[in-house]
């Protein structure tokens, strides 16, 4: 229950907080476009983007580059775990948008990987013909439902977000998340919170690794850093709203780096 208010005045604050910082009052729900989404609370993202770039040097990058030391089958385990993973929100968000194919095709993925792939960690969906599709989450599915992304905002630890992509993950800690369900809402002898928020932290570390020189790289040649990932993160969610993400195979070091340059 605490846990459940906390969130809900969280997502208040950070709407109302947004939504109020706009100079010309308009509203910015209704804004789709990248290149139109205003930056409301500028200063306050610039220094929760500071505070999230001490812990990556501090915690992420050094996990992420002792993670990347692993031999590449176990890297791969780990990514499709964590990708089979991932069906349990994007298998409803294929319903909500109407997207009955990729439902269907995403459910046999995770049925298929989740028994004879070993709980994921081996793909052997793709191996007999099942497409993987790009991932879908209530923030996508509010977009494809017309609601516009509101005010670009960098929450501390979790990154980059808008208000829209906010409240849509809010939604995983009401439901909507069944891997959240049999963790955290009914903790069992089986599956507890510690489950829950080590994938979370795993998927973190995994991501870091994937795009370890790409974030390297794009730090050392931005004059504007906090700019270019901004920029990057709204063009990237863009096409995944408009399903014109490519999927990366990455099976091998060359083919980690996620982020387009």
């Amino acid at each position: 229950m605490i846990k459940k208010i906390a969130i809900i005045l969280f997502t208040t604050f950070t709407l109302t907080f947004n939504l109020n910082a706009a100079s010309d009052g308009e509203l910015l729900l209704k804004k789709n476009e990248p290149s139109e989404i205003k930056d409301c609370s500028e200063k306050f993202n610039r220094a929760s983007f500071a505070l999230n770039n001490v812990l990556d040097g501090v915690i992420f990058r050094p996990v992420a580059s002792a993670y990347r030391v692993l031999p590449s089958p176990v890297r791969s385990g780990v990514s499709n775990s964590l990708d089979n993973l991932s069906n349990l929100v994007t298998i409803p968000n294929n319903v909500l948008q109407g997207d009955f194919k990729k439902a269907g095709v995403n459910t046999g993925r995770l049925l298929i990987n989740s028994t004879v792939g070993v709980f994921g960690l081996i793909d052997i969906a793709s191996f007999i013909g099942l497409e993987e599709y790009e991932k879908e989450d209530y923030g996508q599915s509010l977009a494809r439902h017309g609601v516009g992304p509101g005010c670009y905002i960098v929450l501390p630890v979790l990154g980059p977000s808008t208000a829209r992509d906010t409240v849509g993950s809010t939604l995983n800690f009401f439901g909507g998340d069944p891997w959240y369900n049999v963790t955290v809402r009914n903790d069992t002898q089986y599956f507890n919170d510690a489950n829950y928020y080590s994938s979370k932290g795993v998927s973190g570390v995994d991501f870091r690794a994937k795009n370890y020189d790409s974030i390297e790289n794009l730090e050392k040649n931005s004059l504007d850093f906090y700019a270019s990932v901004k920029s990057l993160y709204l063009q990237d969610r863009q096409q995944r709203i408009l399903n014109t993400k490519k999927i990366i195979d990455t099976q091998d070091d060359s083919d980690w780096e996620e982020i387009s340059q």
